[in-house]
């Protein structure tokens, strides 16, 4: 019997044509470093930019300085455009840009934002990162989401080229080390200033989205939050544990209008939340573009012991199973948006462990659109929660604090390479990211 293929050849007698080397499905594998085009998945690095106050409020964590940003921010940026990347998180030093209600100074953020601008880097910008300046006390004032709205208006009329924006970064973290574990900013350990405090960050988050839509109705925010489970190893769970898993929805719940769980609800209700504040979370989801960022470390994840001991459950889980109970429970864009190892070993092999939990969560269809090595530059303190003011250097970063490359840059270098061009999803080209604002706030 004649095969095809005779007929094909008899025509095409250099064996060169269209689907010659690809079986007839012509196109490219996704490979090459990445670019900004619109269906282009987010690849990105960031820039350890915490500044919680410590000791009462009389140490201030600044890891811009710690980490010398301030002085190699060119440099820094440099290192992000050579490494490939074309997304950064990076977050604005509030505490030294916001002096007082209406009183800015911009002199350091001007500079940097001038030079991502100039080098074509595409800044998500982070608006609050753990702490907040020293006039407007802790995250136990109530005016925090009207001074915070202000904030975001003057960044973004500022700066109206940004249109990726995470408001307030892991609310969820920022309410529980600072009012329940008491060790950052007003330093409480009661429910009743957890609830106080994640109530104030959820509506900060809300309205300073308000006030960045009115001046870009495109935006697109990256509301990045820690993604843990507690593992208790017992035949009954206790309570305790059971809400410890719940909670950790509790600010992204609020923010999207979604009910929490009867025990959360009552958890709020009991400790501070009034039938009002309640009803107003609940009318609603903020406008914009939304994406939930995912950050995922070994660490948070955690055993307890029948004997009420604990170790690390680096991987008990995985990011993906608990990043699909995030996009099943909000039905919204996936974005890892954090990961590290503190051995520069293993940090390599970490990194492709966690991009093979991003395209095992791919492959089921949830929209996965980037993934983000944190930081850029080494960390201080972080191993112990910026808690004392130690300098302990945590080898996390793509490069060390005298900027050279640790092992992981020469990793992700080359899944940059393998990678840096696949769609925002597969078949992305079909549904780009465009300039037109977001419409729809139904799911049919």
């Amino acid at each position: 019997m004649k095969s095809f293929l005779t007929a094909i050849k008899k025509r095409h007698k250099d064996g060169v044509y269209v689907g010659d080397e690809h079986g007839g499905a012509g196109g490219a594998s996704g490979s090459g470093l990445p670019t900004t085009h619109a269906s282009n998945f987010l690849f990105a690095t960031g820039i350890e930019c915490s500044y919680p106050t410590i000791d009462g409020g009389k140490i201030r964590r600044d890891q811009l300085a710690e980490c010398g940003h301030y002085e190699h921010f060119k440099e820094d940026f440099r290192l992000v455009s050579e490494l490939g990347l074309k997304y950064l998180r990076y977050g604005l030093p509030l505490h030294k840009v916001y002096l007082a209600p209406g009183k800015f100074d911009w002199s350091f953020a001007d500079e940097a934002m001038a030079e991502i601008r100039r080098l074509g880097i595409v800044p998500i910008l982070d608006l609050v990162h753990f702490g907040v300046p020293d006039w407007m006390g802790d995250f136990q004032n109530p005016d925090l989401p009207l001074l915070l709205s202000d904030y975001a208006e003057a960044v973004a009329k500022r700066y109206p080229w940004v249109r990726f924006y995470t408001p307030v970064n892991e609310m969820y973290v920022t309410a529980r080390v600072s009012a329940l574990d008491g060790i950052w900013n007003e330093q409480l350990k009661t429910p009743k200033a957890f609830v106080t405090a994640v109530k104030h960050i959820a509506a900060s988050c809300i309205m300073m989205t308000h006030c960045l839509a009115r001046q870009r109705n495109d935006l697109i925010m990256v509301q990045s939050e820690s993604a843990e489970f507690t593992h208790e190893m017992k035949a009954v769970p206790s309570p305790e544990t059971r809400l410890r898993n719940q909670l950790r929805f509790i600010a992204l719940d609020l923010l999207y209008g979604h009910p929490p769980d009867a025990q959360v609800c009552m958890y709020l209700l009991d400790n501070g939340m009034t039938r009002a504040e309640y009803d107003w979370f609940m009318a609603g989801e903020p406008p914009g573009h939304q994406i939930v960022g995912l950050d995922y470390y070994g660490r948070n994840e955690t055993i307890i012991k029948p004997d009420g001991s604990t170790c690390n459950a680096e991987d008990g889980l995985g990011w993906a199973s608990i990043a699909r109970e995030y996009y099943q429970r909000y039905r919204k864009p996936i974005m890892h948006t954090e990961t590290n190892d503190f051995d520069p070993n293993r940090a390599p092999c970490w990194l492709w462990k966690q991009w093979a939990n991003l395209l095992s969560l791919r492959s089921e269809g949830v929209p996965v659109l980037g993934f983000t090595w944190y930081s850029l530059i080494d960390q201080i303190d972080w191993s112990i929660e910026l808690a004392e003011k130690k300098g302990i250097v945590d080898a996390c970063g793509l490069y060390d604090l005298k900027r050279q490359p640790r092992p992981v840059a020469a990793s992700y270098r080359m899944l940059l390479e393998e990678f840096g061009r696949i769609t925002l999803v597969p078949h992305g080209e079909m549904f780009e990211i465009t300039d037109q604002p977001a419409r729809l706030k139904v799911e049919v």
